[in-house]
């Protein structure tokens, strides 16, 4: 197993790989009912819960990005996350907070209250000065590709090669981080973001092709359409499945697994520990 050591606002803080990122939803209408919180108490125990199952890292998100998402307002971004976001830095002061967000308005008051990390499934497209408020505050990146917009990416997605496409991004896009100063990045292909059910698996079995990077790799898989669509089953229904496809993204080179079920991913990462000190 392996280390990867970020920079925390001049804080040099090694986490050990594969790590779990946990997600929290402060939104009415994420696909997955079961991932959203209500109200601070909620948000704190489900922390809470995510921290002592094994989570690494909790990625916060106020604004859906499910296919055909409505868009919200960084205002109303910012209006949603002050209602939890600080208090879920007061009462968990060591966990690594990430903060899901394409706006720069929203990242910098994020950073504010004290987010370690922004995640942004546009890597920087679409509103550029996140890149310049993220590599003033020295923390990580998340830089994920997407084809479109999530009111637009899968109207007919397409590709002439998914693998070949996502690499060329990533190269531009990490060229453009880098200039801006931001050295820690995780990339992420993005599954579900303009993606048909195919190019979702051919992802998978080709994460591998990622590592040219040399970056870590951030696989988000849980409960997707990739899953419950191609089972004819429902979100609530794909943790099994989920967890199966968590092993295969591990095993091709993932190094981040953000999940909405710790626990599980947890079992997961053991299994996979098991696999790899035995080969």
């Amino acid at each position: 197993m392996k280390n990867i050591r970020f920079n925390f606002r001049n804080k040099l803080v090694d986490i050990e790989l594969p790590a779990i990122m946990g997600i929290i939803n402060y939104t009415p209408d994420s696909y997955y009912a079961n991932s959203r919180v209500k109200s601070i108490d909620q948000a704190i125990n489900k922390v809470q819960s995510m921290i002592n199952d094994g989570a690494a890292i909790i990625d916060i998100g106020a604004e859906s990005t499910r296919p055909q998402a409505t868009p919200l307002t960084a205002e109303g971004e910012i209006d949603r996350l002050s209602k939890i976001l600080p208090f879920i830095r007061k009462n968990f002061p060591n966990i690594i907070i990430s903060i899901d967000t394409y706006h720069a308005k929203t990242a910098k008051y994020a950073i504010n209250e004290g987010a370690d990390i922004i995640n942004d499934i546009s890597s920087g497209l679409m509103d550029p000065e996140i890149i310049t408020i993220v590599a003033n505050a020295h923390i990580p990146y998340v830089a994920m590709h997407m084809q479109g917009t999530p009111s637009t990416m899968q109207i007919n997605p397409h590709y002439e090669n998914v693998i070949m496409e996502i690499n060329y991004f990533f190269s531009e896009r990490l060229h453009v981080l880098h200039d801006a100063g931001i050295n820690d990045i995780i990339i992420d292909p993005g599954f579900g973001f303009g993606k048909t059910i195919e190019h979702n698996y051919q992802i998978l079995n080709h994460l591998k092709d990622f590592t040219i990077h040399e970056k870590p790799i951030l696989v988000g898989l849980s409960r997707k359409s990739m899953i419950y669509k191609a089972l004819n089953i429902s979100p609530e229904d794909a943790l099994c499945p989920t967890s199966a496809l968590n092993l295969q993204a591990l095993l091709n080179n993932a190094d981040i697994l953000r999940v909405h079920d710790v626990k599980e991913a947890n079992y997961i990462i053991q299994l996979y520990k098991l696999i790899k000190s035995n080969q």
